[in-house]
């Protein structure tokens, strides 16, 4: 599996938790980045994304202010801080590599795909 995803869990609200994902393969240090989640009966949506160089980012409306996406290139290691977390924050989590270096929000544009952390919140 080239991206493994770890760091989910059972967390209350309020709580946060630590997302990382390593890229086993090296070979996304100069693409953009996404996480991505699917709750139980939802279609997956883009959480946050992250360019090449970290320089640009981007967060879906409901996690703004909460979560925050970064990489360290040298370790080949994407990350996701989610802070106060909610109910509605359970999902699996997916961490995933674009096909270029600039940020995107569509799905098809996104190559590679990790198996996904399973993130439950408690209220």
């Amino acid at each position: 599996v080239q991206l493994q995803a770890s760091g989910g869990g059972l967390v209350q609200a309020g709580g946060s938790l630590r997302l990382s994902c390593a890229d086993t393969r090296r070979t996304s240090s100069n693409n953009a980045m996404g996480w991505f989640r699917q709750a139980p009966g939802k279609e997956r949506e883009i959480v946050a994304a992250i360019s090449w160089n970290g320089d640009n980012t981007y967060y879906a409306d409901s996690v703004m202010g909460r979560f925050g996406i970064s990489r360290d290139r040298a370790k080949n290691t994407l990350y996701l801080q989610m802070n106060s977390l909610k109910p509605e924050d359970t999902a699996i989590y997916y961490c995933a590599s674009g096909l270029y270096a600039r940020i995107t929000t569509t799905q098809s544009l996104y190559r590679y795909w990790g198996l996904g952390t399973q993130v439950t919140v408690s209220s």
